[in-house]
């Protein structure tokens, strides 16, 4: 799923790369459709280009891949595997290989419904492909500004004596259609925009309930449909609490979904906890704590004595901005959210089960008391590094007792230490040889999960290897260096 705070790069209408007079692009074959689209430009001479097409490409070819003498059969398979693999369009260039668009090309075109594109001999497959980049960049560009105001715009009416309404109505403006907010029981609280129909209010309320939680099953964040020519989207609040936003407009711009996120987090902060009671407790927390409590005396006013410590990345991000923190502490059901060095974290009841998020990498603690946090943001950040590693959605820390568990604490230690004495003055070689083992020895895996070369990895985990004195390729010596690993 894209990153719902960044809208992706809208995709350019072909008509609009049609209408580019430098390129001299003529359509000779396929529908006139003003609605399709290209989101790329890719080139090949592959008489078979379907396993290195994504779909919605505009496909540029000379014909260097026809034999000669090919046949209707040929062309009718080459333009079928374009179409089976969602190409957008074909742009054959006349030249040099070929003066014309071969005939048996422009008919399996027509009969595939394929449009087809002449590119003239003045005009250069990189010409066309950087033509296309500049038209999505002016799109993104208008889309980004276009985000960039109703951002501001529902920050402000966030911010007005009467939010909740004043939010819905800017949000029905910028979609253009109807917005409406639910309560935990299905009622309607609010709602701005016109009047969409009596079928439209009763489906856009059935899709409400999708997304409501159940309490038995996990429900999805969203939900989606189409009714009456209108796109009905529902967005279930990240408070917990059971309210739910949907909206119903005409169309689906690029930057629809991200608007109305945004939307969606404020309206989460205006009906969440800090409405019920539950944000005075954390202010009090926050007090107590700055003012010498211990973690464990103010536990109790955050709603549990015991938490999970989420570490979340965003996928294809660098770094998450605040509203991105927001919105997977919004999908996590906690306003507890921190970002520190480009990982986002965020404090989640124990009893709560933490499922995957769209577009996120996350790392989960177990379970801990007010004293073991900082052990378990310790746990967090090492299932995060494993998660990236292994792309997997979520990494939980392991519940269940250890071995380790059967040896007492103390000679544990003693242990640990000794044994990983060599060692122990390089956080980095450390650090390095905790990742390997996780990883099962996995050279690249490890590499990803550090963010260094994997050479750097093989010379760190050698140099351990001489200080340790050991054969780290022995499955005994690694289980017993993980096992003092556990316990630093």
């Amino acid at each position: 799923m894209p990153d719902p705070t960044v809208p992706p790069t809208p995709p350019v209408p072909l008509d609009a790369l049609l209408a580019r007079a430098d390129l001299g692009l003529r359509r000779i074959a396929g529908p006139a459709d003003p609605a399709a689209v290209v989101h790329w430009a890719h080139t090949s001479e592959m008489a078979d280009p379907y396993p290195y097409l994504l779909g919605g490409e505009l496909l540029l070819s000379a014909g260097v891949h026809i034999p000669d003498g090919a046949g209707a059969g040929y062309f009718d398979a080459y333009v079928s595997r374009i179409v089976a693999a969602g190409g957008a369009a074909l742009g054959f260039g006349v030249a040099p290989v070929h003066d014309t668009v071969p005939g048996a090309l422009v008919e399996a075109c027509e009969m595939h419904g394929l449009p087809l594109l002449e590119v003239p001999p003045r005009t250069t497959f990189s010409a066309v492909a950087r033509a296309l980049w500049q038209l999505m960049a002016q799109a993104r560009t208008a889309e980004l500004r276009r985000v960039t105001e109703a951002q501001q715009s529902l920050a402000t009416a966030a911010a007005r004596p009467n939010p909740v309404p004043s939010v819905l109505q800017q949000l029905a403006r910028r979609l253009g259609g109807r917005a409406v907010l639910y309560g935990p029981e299905g009622t309607r609280i609010a709602a701005a925009g016109p009047d969409p129909g009596e079928a439209v209010r009763t489906a856009l309320a059935k899709l409400a309930e999708v997304v409501r939680p159940s309490g038995e099953e996990p429900s999805p964040s969203s939900a989606s449909d189409t009714v009456a020519g209108l796109r009905l989207v529902a967005h279930a609040l990240g408070n917990g609490e059971g309210f739910v936003l949907g909206t119903a407009a005409p169309q689906r711009d690029a930057g629809d979904h991200t608007i109305a996120s945004v939307a969606a987090v404020l309206l989460s902060l205006l009906t969440g906890e800090r409405h019920s009671g539950s944000g005075a407790g954390r202010s009090s927390a926050l007090v107590r704590l700055l003012l010498g409590a211990a973690p464990a005396e103010v536990a109790p006013l955050l709603g549990g004595d015991r938490w999970r410590v989420v570490h979340g990345r965003p996928d294809g991000q660098a770094a998450p901005d605040p509203v991105a923190a927001s919105a997977l502490g919004a999908a996590l059901g906690s306003a507890l959210v921190d970002v520190t060095g480009g990982v986002v974290r965020v404090l989640v009841p124990g009893g709560r089960t933490v499922d995957r998020v769209p577009g996120w990498t996350l790392g989960v603690s177990a379970a801990a008391a007010p004293p073991d946090w900082p052990a378990a943001d310790t746990q967090a950040a090492r299932a995060l590094a494993r998660a990236r590693a292994t792309r997997t959605p979520v990494l939980r820390h392991g519940d269940r007792p250890a071995l380790a568990d059967l040896v007492p604490p103390h000679d544990a230690d003693a242990h640990a230490r000794a044994l990983l004495a060599p060692v122990e003055r390089s956080p980095a070689l450390v650090d390095t040889l905790r990742t390997w083992l996780s990883l099962h020895g996995s050279w690249d895996r490890t590499a990803v999960a550090l963010d260094v070369h994997r050479n750097t990895v093989r010379q760190r985990i050698a140099r351990c290897g001489a200080l340790l004195e050991a054969d780290l390729d022995d499955p005994d010596v690694r289980m017993e260096l993980w096992f003092a690993l556990r316990r630093t």
